[in-house]
């Protein structure tokens, strides 16, 4: 499974959303994506990539495009 696929899965399971709503989604958008959906969010993405987001890490993750970035400085090119 491309990293693409894992990320776009880990915010289809987390929040219930079909792939095509993805591009542009931001926090709290979605009802699910509410603070505990966030941090629900957050630990999919650790345990599939397999690193540690650090807390401002964590509070910058404000959309599904901001995330990329965000993964890109753990060496998760997405």
């Amino acid at each position: 499974m491309s990293n693409l696929a894992k990320y776009d899965s880990a915010f289809t399971d987390t929040f219930q959303l079909q792939g095509s709503d993805l591009p542009g989604l931001k926090y709290q958008d979605h009802a699910a994506w509410d603070s505990v959906g966030h941090m629900q969010l957050m630990a999919a993405l650790e345990d599939v990539f397999g690193i540690e987001l650090d807390i401002d890490d964590i509070i910058e993750f404000s959309s599904y495009q901001v995330g990329k970035t965000i993964l890109a400085k753990y060496g998760v090119t997405v």
